[in-house]
């Protein structure tokens, strides 16, 4: 396994310090070996190292200082004969300087494919933008190794794409097709950072050079669940609406609750062709599933995840989200058989409970301040008592009662959820959102006690 670079950050963040070092890890003994060779790329992260044959090729990525920053979209070569750097000098037009893009080798291996990535510029002064990039290119080679050519073309895939996003996932499959999973699309503003973390899967079809939604087939129990809601709220579908839905997917919007009541948003795209099949469905297997209502289970949404294929079998490991000012690391390990796209399998979970969540460093030492003025242990003393004593009272929750069923629970309990949930967000939030997040986390303690 073979490493080059990264990033080195302070606590704080004021310091950085960017590697171009260039390290092995031999799997059989087990052991790292630094390669010291002249020539290497310059000191950067964000950057993507992908084998292709002999050849190790390193693309793009940034360097930052607490004065400025800079984003490249060089192409440099590690051979792995010679155990020599070279940087390519490719005709065409090359994709912009960016970081955190995904790059992958072709079938052939005669060269690679690099999607998305992220960016940043100066707007004003001291004002930076951020900008996703969603584009596609290829680098290819062509001839023998002493007189090889390298050539980039811009691609533009057919099918449906994945909306915009960073910080996704990507591994090769089986067949020439490379899958995407998740990701982040963040919403910038001067004084604000809003993210949109995402869960979808999507397949990019090398050799046909196209994308489209992978869509799981699910059991028994997935498919049952989905009809109950569609007839409920679907009932009187007309043929109109059939015609307007096949016009595209369609973006479906959920949210995930924590246990203090934070909100993430999750934006989905379901394909009109799901829709149809499963009304065509509907009649014909409902009375069969109607005893399987156990929820599908599938990986949250995260970014920066480790993806990999090994026998045709998808695994996940880990990641990261953020809910407002709080950051979650994840290490659950999720894994999807490729051929059968049934149902995503856990094999390590993760409890959430044991999720820690850390503060900026200025409130932190703000807090260290107040300690060191004296006087005030008792209070944080106090504090943290009464902490205490709110984890001790959040199994008195209001208990479920046999044989009852959800909506029942959450008709029965609602002004306790509603309590709680507006205590969590606020006075400031509005009466809808308040009650959506209320049936949130109702269902989530209902969901606990079974």
């Amino acid at each position: 396994m073979w490493v080059f670079g990264g990033e080195f950050a302070s606590p704080d963040g004021e310091q950085f310090y960017h590697y171009k070092d260039l390290w092995v890890l031999h799997l059989g003994t087990r052991t790292w070996e630094q390669i010291k060779a002249p020539g290497a790329p310059s000191g950067r992260s964000g950057h993507r190292m992908v084998l292709t044959k002999r050849q190790l090729l390193v693309f793009g990525g940034f360097h930052e200082s607490t004065r400025d920053y800079i984003y490249y979209n060089d192409v440099h070569s590690f051979n792995l004969d010679t155990f020599t750097w070279s940087r390519l000098q490719p005709s065409g037009t090359a994709p912009c300087p960016r970081s955190a893009c995904q790059m992958t080798p072709t079938p052939d291996g005669n060269g690679v494919i690099i999607y998305g990535g992220y960016s940043k510029s100066r707007a004003k002064k001291d004002v930076d933008k951020g900008t996703i990039h969603s584009d596609m290119f290829m680098l290819r080679r062509e001839g023998r190794e002493e007189q090889e050519k390298w050539t980039w073309t811009r691609l533009n895939p057919s099918g449906v794409k994945p909306p915009p996003r960073s910080g996704f996932s990507l591994a090769v499959g089986p067949g020439g097709r490379a899958l995407l999973f998740g990701g982040v699309c963040d919403e910038e503003e001067e004084e604000s950072l809003e993210g949109d973390f995402f869960n979808d899967l999507y397949l990019y079809d090398i050799n046909k050079n196209r994308w489209f939604p992978a869509q799981l087939k699910g059991g028994k129990s997935e498919k049952k669940k989905r009809r109950r809601g569609k007839k409920e709220a679907q009932a009187d579908e007309t043929e109109e609406e059939e015609k307007e839905a096949a016009q595209g997917p369609r973006e479906i919007i959920k949210e995930i609750v924590a246990e203090d009541g934070t909100v993430m948003t999750i934006k989905e795209l379901i394909t009109d062709t799901q829709t149809v099949e499963e009304s065509e469905e509907d009649e014909e297997e409902e009375e069969e599933e109607a005893a399987a209502m156990a929820p599908m289970v599938e990986p949250c949404p995260r970014s920066n995840a480790m993806a990999t294929v090994k026998h045709s079998k998808l695994y996940l490991y880990g990641g990261m989200f953020e809910v407002g000012d709080r950051q979650f690391t994840l290490s659950d390990l999720y894994s999807l058989d490729l051929h059968k796209m049934d149902r995503w399998e856990v094999l390590v979970e993760m409890d959430p409970k044991t999720q820690e969540w850390l503060e900026e460093s200025e409130s932190e030492d703000g807090d260290e301040e107040e300690e060191a003025k004296g006087g005030e242990e008792e209070d944080d003393e106090d504090e943290e008592s009464e902490e205490e004593s709110n984890d001790e009272e959040d199994p008195e929750h209001p208990p479920t009662e046999p044989e009852e069923t959800l909506a029942d629970y959450q008709t029965r309990t609602e002004k306790y959820w509603q309590g709680l949930a507006r205590a969590n967000m606020g006075p400031d939030a509005k009466d809808k959102k308040v009650q959506k997040v209320a049936h949130a986390m109702a269902k989530v303690f209902f969901e606990s006690q079974e």
